[in-house]
């Protein structure tokens, strides 16, 4: 079981935080964080529900992590293991976590895939996002992995997908002329850009774009 305890900072104060595996007790939590993180109008009927975290917990647990400040869970991110081939990238977020019931989940899979990650927006200041992130690359190491991977919402591409295809938008976002709420965010974590996908997720903000990026192992061995 995964747990450690570490220092955030509010402004110029530590707070401590708890990284740990979530359990089917915190599901409130967990709920509670999916609505305040992927508001409408991202599908509702893509927030858990408590067959898909009892799943998380049961077939999974080592790749189910929240942090917990004051007792309460404020964040979360949910990853399964799949065999990927770097040959051939495209797949959907549905195909590739089961449509997040991870049924799919393969023991002896190269790479650890992020199926969602949340953090309640009043501790996003916090970088609690970031924490959850490098946990995980944590597991990648632990696990002698190839690597972790996902795919990245794209939220800014509607206001612009007038003026530019989703191709130019990552380049634009890759070259620091754009910004995008999540894939700059996972360009800080240390995350590399992949394949763009269409049609990886409904997504109306993202016009159902995705873009794969990965954390390679750089303690992999054979």
């Amino acid at each position: 079981m995964y747990r450690k305890e570490v220092f955030v900072f509010e402004n110029d104060t530590p707070v401590k935080a708890i990284v740990r595996n979530y359990t089917f007790d915190d599901f409130d939590d967990l709920y509670t964080i999916q609505q305040e993180s992927f508001p409408p109008p991202f599908p509702s009927d893509l927030l858990w529900n408590k067959q898909q975290i009892l799943n998380h917990v049961s077939l999974f647990q080592e790749g189910a992590l929240c942090v917990e400040i004051n007792g309460q869970v404020i964040g979360s991110m949910t990853t399964l293991l799949v065999s990927f081939d770097p040959q051939h990238p495209l797949h959907t977020w549905d195909e590739i976590t089961d449509n997040g019931y991870i049924q799919n989940h393969n023991p002896h899979g190269n790479t650890l895939y992020v199926v969602d990650i949340g953090v309640r927006p009043a501790y996003r200041r916090l970088q609690i996002g970031k924490l959850l992130m490098q946990s995980m690359y944590d597991l990648v190491i632990y696990k002698n992995l190839d690597r972790l991977l996902g795919g990245g919402r794209m939220p800014g591409f509607e206001k612009v997908a007038t003026e530019m295809s989703a191709d130019q938008y990552v380049q634009a976002v890759l070259s620091g002329k754009s910004k995008d709420p999540v894939l700059s965010f996972l360009l800080r974590c240390g995350r590399t850009p992949v394949a763009l996908v269409p049609d990886y997720l409904e997504d109306e903000e993202s016009l159902n774009y995705g873009l794969l990026m990965e954390w390679k192992n750089p303690f992999k061995t054979k």
